[in-house]
């Protein structure tokens, strides 16, 4: 399930084009493929998108379902900082995605910090050199962006002239 922040609390974005076209691209994206699906709970919500929030609204809706929280080792390191912490390791299981270039004893040493971060279970990640921030920087600078995100996803930025790129219409 993938769920776009209506305002992101830590993450501020150069030319955001907003929650509703950040819906749309997660829509876009997951098209046609019947084992994502998208919601919109925290975009219906009024301020900052808290994942505490999130879990307990998807608690609330489908009480009967083992939820898990997918985030990568940079994320992890930075979850004592979240808002109510243990909370959200108590309301879904932690699946932590080793990537390169991040410091397994501080994503370690941040879960120690959090009571039930020990239970947060490591997978590997391939080596994907693709990230948000290129692809924006990439959509900006008016380069391609196709192979990078779906088609319909790249064809609705270009269309739209998001991220500050220059639509080719």
């Amino acid at each position: 399930m993938l769920i776009p922040a209506r305002v992101p609390p830590h993450k501020p974005v150069e030319d955001e084009p907003g929650a509703e076209e950040r819906l749309t691209l997660c829509r876009l994206a997951v098209q046609g493929d019947e084992r994502f699906t998208v919601s919109d709970a925290e975009i219906e919500r009024e301020g900052p998108s808290y994942t505490i929030d999130t879990l307990d609204v998807l608690n609330s809706r489908l009480p009967d379902t083992e939820l898990f929280l997918i985030v990568g080792g940079d994320v992890a390191a930075g979850l004592p900082q979240w808002r109510e912490p243990e909370r959200v390791v108590s309301l879904a299981s932690l699946a932590v995605a080793q990537r390169a270039g991040t410091d397994g004893a501080r994503v370690d040493a941040a879960l120690a910090e959090v009571r039930g971060g020990e239970r947060a279970t490591f997978f590997p990640m391939p080596t994907i050199s693709i990230s948000s921030s290129s692809v924006r920087q990439r959509a900006r600078a008016g380069e391609p962006i196709r192979y990078l995100v779906p088609d319909a996803v790249a064809a609705y930025i270009d269309e739209h002239g998001l991220y500050g790129g220059k639509s080719t219409e």
